[in-house]
């Protein structure tokens, strides 16, 4: 795959539409392109112990960020024909539809596409965590868990493997 966009959302609590950053590398011809990070006010707004403690996210970071539609409306020139790719697609893809839900957005239907998948696909022993994939694939995660590293991450793996 040579054409794509890797996404990857921070959520602030359990609510699949509470996305509160979002991490975006297009690549096109095996080259990344363009990069993109926003911070998003989330949806329901509050943050859980549980999410700011993996991502270091909370209410004070995103007090005065943009809503969702306004940050895709940033995000989806950048992406327009390419299908979306991301290390545990069910989550990502599962944020993705429940935000355009709560605004009420239509949803494009985006082809997307699971490295975590495809890994164990090529690796079938061991865990398939994103840290521990990327470095089969020589990219080093040193900020897992910041929305942006984790696309540039997923997007090494699927140079890589997919």
């Amino acid at each position: 795959m040579q054409n794509f966009a890797a996404i990857d959302f921070e959520t602030a609590n359990n609510e699949r539409s509470s996305v509160c950053s979002v991490g975006i590398v297009v690549v096109r011809n095996g080259e990344i392109v363009d990069r993109f990070y926003s911070l998003i006010k989330p949806e329901p707004e509050y943050y859980n112990y549980w999410c700011s403690q993996v991502h270091g996210l909370c209410a004070a970071d995103t007090d005065n960020a943009p809503i969702f539609p306004d940050v895709w409306k940033q995000i989806e020139p950048k992406i327009s024909g390419l299908p979306l790719v991301a290390h545990n697609k069910a989550f990502d893809e599962s944020c993705l539809k429940a935000v355009f839900r709560v605004y009420q957005m239509d949803y494009p239907d985006y082809p997307f596409y699971c490295t975590c998948v495809a890994s164990r696909r090529v690796w079938p022993q061991g865990k398939h965590t994103l840290d521990i994939i990327a470095a089969r694939c020589g990219y080093n995660l040193s900020h897992h868990h910041h929305a942006l590293a984790d696309a540039e991450a997923c997007a090494a793996i699927a140079l890589e493997i997919l």
